[in-house]
């Protein structure tokens, strides 16, 4: 118990409300994110921003609450686990209609979580434990393992790779009508335009409060507008102006400068994750594991996050997965293998892989500005060991798009919240863009889904981090805040790491 109390405290990324207030209904927000989303098939993508737009479409059988634990999302309750932990009976609400006024049935749930089995990744990665998905009644799913998995309920309730349910006669891959049971459902996207989404009458929230992701979802807005903004200093200087109601993802060093303004403020979510270099361990370069080693041996951590994010409000140099504050804390496989910066060290280890000055891919884009900055830091240091390095600067939707090809990249930036559960972690999965596959992969990793004693879970994870220091399928560069605007007319808008605005309304 005292291990889940820190757990649950270190991993509590939402505000309390930020207004008490009776909220208006009716009017139009327009969000500016970072880009253009390259779906809106949330089970075929992992890019968070699929997820921010999607999750207002689209609704999983759970979510997470402010404490991030496991809350029911369309489900009627948590799941009823056998005592063998191998069987899960899931009881769905009454009542839940699609946007096209279908009911939603068990047959629904079944055919979108065998979708998700197929063609998502955090699917694919639960399917080797799923022996069977039935429909026990119209208002009843059971799920039948072939041994325990403990990440199952956090898996079915992420909004990334998401398991999200759909009618059962509307399964096409790809997405071919995006019809959900969300508060909202899309009425028109134009390309780099704008993806406008509409109330949906016939949504039936859950009651209570609002808890995080869960609870009620009030529908005070009439639509919500999400306009691609990829370049960060026009998304600083509209969130300034006050010109869109929310602005994802500001550079950190325009903080002071938004604190400032008085048509917006700022939006810290502290901790927020950590900045990731994901290696392609499937073909090209980096699939040689002593050269992923000497990359790392070259690189300084410290530079990369200074550049990034300029002062230390905002970053902290740690090479553990997870932070102190969180249970899952551990520096297992740490030492030794974190912030080396000894490019010099690195191109002689570099001459023993056989390398031959074949050029090493960085894929990033500017629309993360903080990917970018890393990238020309790692960039420098590793010319300085010996690598010809050839660094691609695409829009997001373009990197998640090449990321999917093995023959494109040797390393990919991405990024990271702290998530609930380390199996949620993308690099983990097999079939995620990295397809780090090898047996130390799979003993640590299985050994820690399969157990359900969550002190022992804990204990487990330690092997896991080792494994990634072992054989290196990505690097954590350290930790970061992330921060965002809102205008001050907009209120109801909790801060969150894929932020909704379900609850959100204007100011009167």
């Amino acid at each position: 118990m005292k291990s889940l109390i820190a757990f649950l405290l270190g991993t509590a990324l939402f505000a309390l409300p930020t207004t008490l207030m009776a909220q208006e209904k009716g009017g139009i927000i327009n969000v500016a994110t970072i880009g253009e989303p390259p779906t809106l098939d949330p089970m075929s993508s992992t890019a968070d921003l699929v997820g921010i737009v999607t999750q207002h479409i689209f609704e999983t059988l759970y979510t997470f609450d402010k404490r991030w634990n496991v809350t029911p999302l369309l489900a009627e309750s948590l799941p009823d686990i056998s005592a063998d932990g191998k069987s899960y009976t899931i009881k769905l609400r009454s009542g839940i209609k699609f946007h096209d006024n279908s009911d939603m049935t068990s047959e629904d749930v079944v055919a979108s979580l065998t979708r998700w089995t197929k063609i998502a990744s955090r699917g694919k990665q639960a399917a080797g434990f799923i022996e069977a998905i039935a429909a026990v009644d119209p208002a009843t799913v059971k799920i039948t393992l072939r041994q325990p998995y403990a990440p199952l309920t956090s898996l079915l309730a992420f909004n990334n790779s998401a398991a999200i349910v759909i009618p059962s006669d509307k399964q096409d891959e790809p997405m071919k009508d995006f019809i959900g049971t969300g508060p909202y459902m899309l009425k028109e996207r134009k390309a780099d335009q704008y993806i406008q989404l509409v109330r949906f009458s016939g949504y039936k929230s859950r009651g209570g409060d609002s808890d995080g992701y869960g609870g009620a979802r009030h529908q005070y807005l009439d639509e919500i507008r999400f306009v691609p903004v990829p370049d960060p200093n026009t998304r600083v200087e509209a969130a300034v102006s006050g010109q869109f109601d929310y602005v994802d993802s500001i550079p950190v060093e325009s903080f002071d400068k938004l604190k400032a303004s008085t048509a917006s403020q700022p939006i810290i979510l502290k901790p927020f994750g950590y900045p990731v270099f994901v290696f392609n361990t499937k073909e090209g370069i980096a699939k040689n594991i002593e050269v992923r080693k000497a990359i790392r041996q070259a690189l300084s951590m410290e530079d990369m996050l200074a550049a990034a994010f300029g002062n230390t409000d905002f970053y902290t140099l740690d090479g553990d997965i997870y932070p102190e504050a969180y249970s899952w804390h551990t520096d297992a496989g740490v030492e030794g293998n974190y912030n080396i910066a000894k490019p010099e060290e690195a191109g002689e280890a570099l001459k023993k892989t056989g390398y031959n000055g074949e050029p090493l891919r960085i894929l990033t884009s500017r629309q993360y500005e903080f990917h970018y900055k890393m990238a020309q830091v790692a960039a420098e240091y590793l010319k300085l060991a010996g690598f010809a390095v050839d660094m691609q600067v695409v829009d997001w939707a373009t990197l998640t798009q090449r990321r999917a090809d093995p023959k494109l990249w040797d390393i990919y930036i991405s990024h990271s919240p702290f998530l609930p559960e380390p199996a949620l972690i993308g690099s983990l999965s097999t079939s995620s863009p990295g397809w780090w596959d090898t047996p130390a992969r799979k003993a640590a990793v299985d050994a820690f889904t399969s157990e359900v004693d969550s002190a022992k879970r804990i204990e487990l994870w330690a092997n896991v981090q080792k494994a990634i220091y072992d054989e290196a399928p990505f690097m954590k560069i350290g930790d970061f805040n992330a921060v965002s605007a809102e205008s001050n007319k907009l209120e109801g808008v909790d801060p969150a790491p894929w932020p909704y605005f379900w609850n959100a309304s204007i100011k009167k």
